[in-house]
């Protein structure tokens, strides 16, 4: 199966096929070392076989309440649909001028962002959601790159990350995704209920800055950007100070001018 991304309607929204790896793949087992007790911790678990597949995915789609059921394929992958919550707290980087692609430019996999080199920033709408319609074999590197290209946003993917969202003793706990993880598997797993599982596009906080998933201009625009908030607070506490030596001032001179 040749890779492929497509735009639907609003009910099939996003389609996005990979087939690079094959998700059931034969667990590598070695042999433990002598006198080493193996804790089932320890233990990875085993890789389901088609049937157990088949059989989890009958029970998945019994509880499916719309048309976004899973099917299986006769090579033991299947496919189904995610719905992925764009939560970005910074503007992205688009082509400027560029229309919005087509279902034509979809199908033949044109890029459009490759058409100019003039780019404009702007901010996602708080919380949009997206519904992909994903295979067993897409990793969660290959649904950050579906989501940008359908929104052609020309940033670094380094730059997001797949968080899984779960509610627990009334607490909501992200989880970021490492990036060859398989979302479908996750959801097959959850069922097809998105209050005990959701999945969630942020920002890539990884306690540094990764400087070089970012360009020249971006970096540009940093520069230009703490160089004003530089200059913002060395006039607040200018400001300040004068007021504080204006009533200092004012204090001495009413002193002065009182007897003794």
């Amino acid at each position: 199966m040749s890779s492929g991304y497509c735009s639907l309607d609003e009910e099939l929204e996003d389609c996005f096929f990979t087939a690079k790896t094959t998700f059931f793949r034969s667990a590598q087992s070695k042999a433990p070392a002598k006198n080493v007790t193996k804790t089932a911790e320890e233990e990875k678990p085993k890789a389901p076989t088609i049937q157990e597949i088949e059989q989890i995915i009958n029970s998945y789609n019994a509880k499916v309440t719309n048309c976004f059921v899973m099917k299986l394929n006769e090579d033991g992958t299947y496919t189904g649909f995610i719905k992925v919550h764009l939560k970005l707290c910074r503007p992205v980087t688009v082509p400027a001028g560029i229309r919005p692609p087509s279902i034509y430019d979809a199908l033949k996999e044109v890029n459009l962002a490759d058409m100019t080199d003039k780019r404009t920033s702007f901010y996602l709408p708080l919380d949009a959601v997206k519904q992909l319609h994903i295979s067993s074999t897409t990793t969660v590197s290959e649904v950050i790159q579906g989501l940008l290209k359908k929104f052609m946003v020309v940033d670094n993917p380094q730059k997001f990350a797949l968080f899984k969202e779960m509610q627990r003793d009334g607490q909501v706990l992200f989880q970021k995704l490492s990036l060859t993880e398989y979302p479908l598997y996750l959801r097959l797993l959850a069922g097809p209920d998105t209050d005990v599982l959701s999945f969630v596009l942020k920002e890539n906080e990884t306690g540094e800055v990764e400087w070089d998933a970012f360009s020249i201009p971006e970096l540009q625009n940093f520069l230009m950007i703490l160089d004003r908030e530089e200059k913002d607070k060395i006039q607040q506490v200018q400001k300040k100070y004068s007021k504080f030596k204006q009533r200092l001032e004012e204090s001495l001179k009413e002193a002065g001018g009182k007897p003794g």
